[in-house]
């Protein structure tokens, strides 16, 4: 295991600049996650940390000594792609020992490393199995593998689960959080799936054109995101991000353009505002009462385990998230009760999301 410091992590392809004076620090077995949209950095910022990508300005450290002159394959780290990268006339046994091959170990030593490895990834069945034998989650164990059987002081995972259909995903996604349980070695993951950064991270970093916007535990970041970009980002369905109005000597009150009004739980400044509450906040109701707002249904998406609505209040779509089977229909009005406790008011407004 191994600490990871960047310090003023910069990169520019001549006059353009994809990474910005980066920051940050990553302690001995942390699973970090870097999360964004495409073209934010991440990838290039994960290649930097791999010596894949000269850096242009700034500093990085693995387990305290400086790398940013040193080759890759002296870091002390081994990198899982989004392709597997097997060689296919290799058996799977083969491929994840090639590295030490290459490095003059012993057979008796690689096959020791690899029945270890084998062993934690569940491949002991498919160890003679060639690259067109498996399937893709088995191909992306055994590119783990590989990785592992080298006994890193850092891993790093560029998209290791974007070719892998939705359902093999969620397996995947479970095996990988078991592995760092099991290994505990400093991980670092690009992706920009949300939903694998909320459920493998101990810290997620989110990163808008080539820039940290926060930094924090998947809760914390989704609880409390520090602008409306991050709020929108994280969560699915997304944040609601409500352009509302608030008045004078009404600082906790923001009104739609029809004037009723969502409690809001911090005071804001009179004016036009943007108010954001997650699609599981509201409590839905078939009739009207004292805290609730009405609005129209606009689509209603059954999932067996939770109902979605889509509805329409004042000109503004909101998402509402609920467990309850609704026996609603599109042009139905219903009334939301939100929580007040779980709104957020944003400086810059909505088309800081965008």
């Amino acid at each position: 295991m191994a600490h990871v410091r960047l310090n003023g992590l910069s990169k520019s392809y001549g006059k353009v600049d994809v990474i910005k004076d980066v920051s940050l620090d990553i302690e001995d077995g942390e699973f970090v996650v870097l999360i964004g949209p495409s073209g934010c950095g991440k990838s290039t910022l994960l290649r930097m940390i791999a010596g894949l990508e000269s850096i242009s300005a700034g500093t990085l450290e693995i387990g305290g000594a400086a790398m940013n002159d040193v080759p890759p394959r002296d870091r002390g780290i081994s990198m899982v792609f989004q392709s597997y990268a097997l060689y296919p006339h290799m058996s799977s046994a083969d491929n994840m020992s090639f590295s030490l091959r290459l490095a003059g170990e012993e057979e008796a030593q690689r096959r020791s490393k690899v029945d270890r490895a084998a062993d934690i990834l569940g491949l002991g069945p498919y160890l003679d199995r060639l690259p067109r034998q498996l399937s893709g989650g088995q191909r992306q164990r055994v590119a783990m593998g590989r990785a592992i059987v080298r006994k890193p002081e850092v891993f790093l995972f560029d998209e290791p689960l974007s070719n892998l259909d939705a359902k093999l995903r969620v397996k995947m996604r479970a095996e990988l959080k078991e592995l760092h349980q099991k290994l505990r070695t400093t991980t670092i993951y690009v992706t920009h799936d949300q939903v694998e950064a909320m459920t493998l991270a101990d810290r997620i970093v989110v990163l808008r054109d080539g820039e940290i916007e926060q930094i924090g535990t998947p809760l914390e970041l989704y609880d409390n995101p520090a602008n409306a970009f991050v709020g929108a980002f994280l969560g699915s369905p997304t944040m609601n991000l409500l352009e509302l109005e608030v008045g004078a000597g009404e600082a906790t009150l923001a009104r739609f353009a029809d004037g009723e009004a969502l409690r809001l739980a911090t005071p804001a400044a009179p004016g036009r505002t943007t108010v954001g509450i997650r699609p599981e906040a509201f409590t839905i109701a078939s009739e009207a009462a004292a805290g609730r707002i009405s609005a129209e249904v606009v689509v209603v998406e059954p999932t067996g385990a939770a109902t979605e609505l889509l509805v329409r209040k004042g000109g503004q779509a909101i998402t509402v998230l609920t467990p309850e089977r609704l026996a609603v229909r599109p042009g139905d009005t219903v009334w939301l009760t939100p929580d007040a406790q779980r709104t957020r008011v944003f400086a810059g407004g909505a088309a800081d999301a965008a």
